[in-house]
């Protein structure tokens, strides 16, 4: 997808909106299932590894975006893409089992663990719409996805400042961003969204009942979960993100 492309195709997706009836936002929402938007199952994704499986269209635009890249001497390589919601349970619950053994109570080890990691059924990389990338053309430091290797004499400085030029056009955005206003999640320079999608599964995923998803899984400390930190997890960390992903 080249730049005139996808404005073109954001165009005549704008356009289309502003005609259809108020009710028709409802039908589109409901293209997606509650297991495609917590992970656990969604005929969308492609691939054959942890680094590979993308949503279709965000695999597509993905490919042509690093072959721009390749252009301009940045190499830009997926290491995270797709995760289900078993891999981010299994994330999720041995951080909270390692913070309470070191005497956090419940509710401290989820705050500490929500510092980056999100609680399963929440990550926006269920969707595959979701990367977190490097550039291959460096040794990776012994901790890869830190602030520190995206600046200054970082490894990932130039492939940072490629996407800042560049990763727009290809339909790719920053997800939480350095903004000193925004809260939840800390500041991520590797992960971007692929927002041809993703905004329309963000705005299905508000509608599910999150608190209940999490004890029905049997999440891990999930008893620990009230309303209010549910509806403060969402407002901060779900919701306050890059503005042009709402």
């Amino acid at each position: 997808m080249n730049r005139n492309h996808f404005l073109k195709t954001t165009l005549l997706s704008g356009l289309a909106l502003t005609y259809l009836p108020l009710n028709s936002f409802s039908l589109i929402q409901e293209k997606f299932t509650k297991n495609q938007l917590i992970g656990k199952g969604n005929p969308d994704i492609i691939g054959d590894t942890y680094t590979s499986k993308m949503h279709k269209e965000a695999k597509i635009a993905f490919e042509e975006m690093k072959v721009a890249a390749l252009k301009d001497g940045i190499n830009i390589e997926v290491v995270s893409a797709y995760r289900n919601f078993q891999k981010q349970k299994s994330i999720f619950e041995n951080k909270y089992k390692r913070f309470t053994k070191e005497r956090l109570t419940p509710i401290e080890a989820v705050e500490k663990i929500i510092e980056y990691s999100t609680i399963p059924g929440t990550s926006r990389h269920h969707w595959g719409t979701d990367i977190d990338i490097i550039d291959a053309n460096y040794p990776k430091p012994e901790s890869v996805l830190e602030e520190e290797n995206y600046y200054g004499n970082g490894p990932y400085c130039k492939l940072k400042e490629w996407m800042n030029e560049h990763s727009e056009s290809y339909g790719f955005y920053e997800v939480y961003t350095k903004s000193p206003n925004r809260k939840g999640f800390k500041y991520e320079p590797w992960h971007f969204s692929y927002a041809p999608v993703s905004i329309s599964m963000l705005k299905a995923y508000q509608k599910l009942d999150i608190k209940s998803i999490l004890k029905e899984e049997n999440v891990l400390g999930n008893e620990n979960f009230s309303e209010e930190f549910i509806n403060t997890y969402k407002t901060e960390n779900i919701l306050d993100i890059n503005p042009k992903l709402l």
